[in-house]
Formats: structure tokens, sequence, C-alpha cells
């Protein structure tokens, strides 16, 4: 007699589980790889005052192995100024820590493609672990600044191609990625903050976090399951077969979102872009690019322009400690808004930047005439800063990916992510000026 088929025997229900744990691996994998990429970009900021006091002690004549281990630690400036100031703005470290990114995406989406992804990993965790031994070992500021560079080149590199990988999964792990590298904020200054308020020495502390790259490297090539349409190691467009369409379709399917079919373009185009149709998808793009900009502009302004002014002399912490609990709250906001992405999307990201210019100026006013009466109202906005800043950014990617041709995708949302890095770029220009001004009354 026939025997039941058991249930553990069901091809459907073995498919399924199987999905269940590859679909969770790899949301654990891009949320992993967005803590990793952002690691070292966020803990170059948060050093920023140190990396500067570290200068200002080397300048000091005849100093003492003793002061600039303390120097560096980030006591109170010696500046006697109204507002504290370090010789040269923590602009200078953001600059530094941007510029290359800014380089990297205006111009890598063109020619990327042409590199296996495995292949930008390798480098990015090399970039990654070399900023931290730079930065760490550095007997001169300029090295120091050096390595904050690398920093950038991986963050840069590994967020435009982390990015476009998305297309090659389900469209659930942007909401992985996104959530992790708002975890990069507050893991990033949050230990930053801790190690150094304990004892330990900044130095000390960057050696410390060269686990995180090999951490990177370890979640790509172990923790993702690839699609066999990934160019891994090869250059061959494979994703642009009918195997390749058909399996990205699949998985579009499976995230839950609505996905029309779109084999191919709308004009009925196959294979890759051509420059001019990279030109067509930009043009396209600025919709979602221009307001991310002003956003990240707003709160970069804040961030290094800005923080370093907001000083409250003779209270419990010190000038050095104050500048990293902003940098942590502020990164606190981010990790919120970035994990938001499962219970609220925010279409018009226009309301987002019009709020963050508010608090901008809110602040710029607060620094001219003062007018905070104690450090935990400036602690709430930060908070809050971080808040908006994190919900345009997880937001802009995810529409673009969701209204973008699936042809067009992988190359849109490499693109797009010049946005946040172009008004950080110039945010970090404006804040020179603003710092010369503020130090000089």
């Amino acid at each position: 007699m026939e025997q039941p088929a058991s249930v553990n025997a069901d091809p459907a229900h073995h498919s399924g589980s199987n999905d269940r744990r590859t679909k969770w691996r790899n949301w654990t994998g891009f949320w992993l790889l967005g803590l990793c990429n952002n690691f070292a970009y966020v803990v170059m900021l948060s050093a920023a005052h140190d990396i500067l006091k570290k200068q200002e002690s080397e300048n000091a004549t005849a100093p003492t192995p003793a002061s600039v281990g303390s120097n560096f630690q980030g006591g109170n400036s010696s500046n006697s100024g109204r507002y504290d100031c370090n010789p040269v703005s923590t602009a200078a470290v953001l600059l530094a820590d941007i510029l290359p990114t800014l380089v990297i995406k205006l111009f890598a989406p063109f020619v990327i493609h042409k590199l296996p992804y495995g292949y930008r990993v390798l480098f990015c965790t090399i970039m990654a672990a070399t900023s931290f031994l730079f930065v760490s070992l550095s007997p001169a500021v300029w090295i120091s600044i050096l390595g904050v560079i690398f920093a950038s080149i991986s963050s840069g590199l590994g967020e435009l191609s982390f990015l476009s990988l998305t297309v090659f999964f389900s469209r659930d792990v942007l909401g992985g990625w996104g959530s992790g590298t708002g975890g990069a904020g507050v893991a990033g200054a949050l230990l930053y903050s801790l190690f150094t308020q304990v004892g330990l020495s900044p130095q000390v502390t960057l050696l410390i976090m060269l686990v995180v790259p090999f951490a990177m490297l370890m979640t790509y090539f172990i923790l993702l399951v690839p699609p066999p349409s990934l160019p891994q190691w090869r250059s061959v467009r494979a994703e642009y077969t009918a195997v390749g369409s058909e399996e990205r379709r699949r998985l579009m399917d499976a995230s839950g979102e609505e996905e029309q079919a779109k084999p191919t373009s709308e004009d009925g185009s196959t294979g890759p872009l051509t420059f001019s149709e990279k030109l067509h998808v930009i043009k396209g793009l600025l919709k979602f690019v221009f307001p991310l900009g002003v956003v990240y502009f707003a709160e970069y302004f804040i961030n290094q322009g800005l923080m370093e002014l907001l000083y409250f002399p003779n209270i419990f912490l010190t000038h050095a400690e104050q500048y990293r609990w902003y940098q942590t709250l502020y990164q606190v906001g981010v990790l919120v808004s970035r994990s938001s992405l499962c219970c609220v999307k925010i279409r018009k990201l226009w309301a987002l930047s019009l709020l963050q210019v508010v608090n901008a100026v809110l602040l710029l006013l607060a620094v001219r005439y003062q007018f905070f009466p104690n450090l935990w109202l400036v602690f709430a906005i930060v908070l809050y800063e971080g808040l908006l800043g994190g919900a345009a950014y997880v937001n802009t990617f995810f529409f673009i990916s969701k209204e973008t041709e699936e042809r067009q995708r992988e190359f849109a949302m490499a693109a797009a992510s010049v946005g946040d890095s172009l008004g950080i770029a110039l945010a970090g220009l404006v804040s020179f000026f603003v710092h010369r001004y503020f130090c000089s009354l």
C-alpha cells in the first residue's frame, strides 16, 4: 500500500525553508556589509577633534611625550577665545574623508562594471585596514590625513558597489543595508567614545578596530548567498541573460513588493547601458539626488561646521568629550531612521530637506548668539538631525530601486550615491569659512 508522503519530504517544503534561510542570510549579510563599510568613515569623523589635537600638541614648543598623550586624549584647547577653537576646523578631516569618495562616485559608475565584485571587496578591505594603521601609527598629522583618505576610498567604492549589488538580491536587502550603515554610525562613534573615555589612547582604539575590515571580507565571501548571475570574478555581464533576468525577477517577487516585469527597457533594448543611456538615467535621478544632497549639506554643515563651536564650558564633559557625544547621538538618530524602512516609507523627500535646513539655520544662530541654555537641548536637536538624515538616505534608494527600470537599476543605484557625498563635500568647504569667522570673534 502506498505510504503518505512525509511533510519533510515535500520538495516544496524544503524549497520554502531554503528560501527563507537564504533570505535571512542575505539580509543579515547586507546589514553587516553596511556596518563594516561605513565604520572607518564614521570613526575618522569621531576622531577628527583628536587628530587635530595631535597636530596642535606637535606644533607646541618642545612637547614632552606626556603632554602629547594628554592633548591627543582630548583635553580642552589652550585657545582662550570665545569658542575654544582648534587651529584648523574639523572640516579638514571631513574633506579628507569625503573628497576621494566624491571623486569615486562621480566617475566610477561609468566604468566600475568592468571590475567584478569580488575584486572590489578585496580592494575595499585593504584600503580600510590601511586607514586604521596609518591614523593610529602616524608620526605626523599629514599621515593621519592620508589614512583618512584611504578610509574614504574604501567607503566610497564600497557604498556604490554594495548598492549596485542589491539589484541581484530581493529588494528587502536594501533595508538591511540601510540599517547596517546606521549601525556603523552608532558602533563607530559609540565604541570610539567609550574606549577613549575609559582611558585607551586613540592609537590603541584604532588598532583594535582593525577587526572590522576583515569582518566585511568574511561576511561577503562566506555569509552571503549570491545568485549565479552575479559577476563575482569575471566581468561577463551574465545578469543580462534571460536566466539572470528571470532569476532577479523571482527574487524581487519574493521580497513581497509589487514589481512589474521589465526584462528589457521600455524601447526593448537589452545588454549593458550605453554612455548616452547612462546620461539619460542620471537626468531622471536628479529628483532623488538633489533633495538628498540638500539634506546632507545641511546636516554635515552642522556636524563639522557647528558642532565643535557648540561648546559649554565648566561642565562635567570636556570640549573633546562633548564633540564625541554629539557625534554619537547623531549616529543613534541615523540608525533608528535607516532601520525604519520596514515600518514607514517617505516619498516626499523635499520635506526632509526643508526640515534639515531649518535645523542648520537654528544651530547657526545658536552658535552666533549662544542662546541655548544647556547641553541637553543640543543633544536633542542633534538626535533629531540624525533621524532626518537617515530617513532621507534609506527612502531615496528604496524609491530609486522601486521606480527604475530593471536594466538601468544597477547603474542608477551606483550613480545616485553621489548625492550625499556632494552635499557633504560642499558642507565641508562652507564650514571652513564659518569656522574662521566664529573663531575670529
